[in-house]
């Protein structure tokens, strides 16, 4: 399985993200993959819906498809309201239904 986070600086929550999923890298026996993400251009290519973005084996494991490509904060809808990171849980959910 090909785990990638990608992010841009200007968000903290890319690192909540990458300490949640670096928790779960032995239980599901990936590596996590780091691509930082500097320029429009580049988040058009790379489809990338915001920071932090979660991509399982080439797919953006959280999109719903209506979310704006680009250079931004992504907020994710948690049993808590919104938030700048996925839980634990939803990405255990995401890793198991990939």
């Amino acid at each position: 399985m090909d785990v990638t986070l990608l992010y841009f600086d200007g968000c903290p929550g890319w690192q909540a993200t990458a300490e949640r999923l670096e928790t779960l890298t032995d239980e599901y026996g990936f590596q996590l993959a780091y691509r930082k993400v500097d320029t429009p251009e580049e988040a058009e290519a790379l489809s990338f819906r915001g920071s932090p973005t979660v991509v399982i084996d080439g797919r953006d494991a959280f999109a719903r498809g209506d979310e704006p490509v680009g250079l931004s904060c992504r907020l994710y809808q948690t049993p808590d309201g919104q938030a700048g990171a996925p839980t634990v849980e939803q990405l255990r959910e995401v890793l198991d239904g990939r």
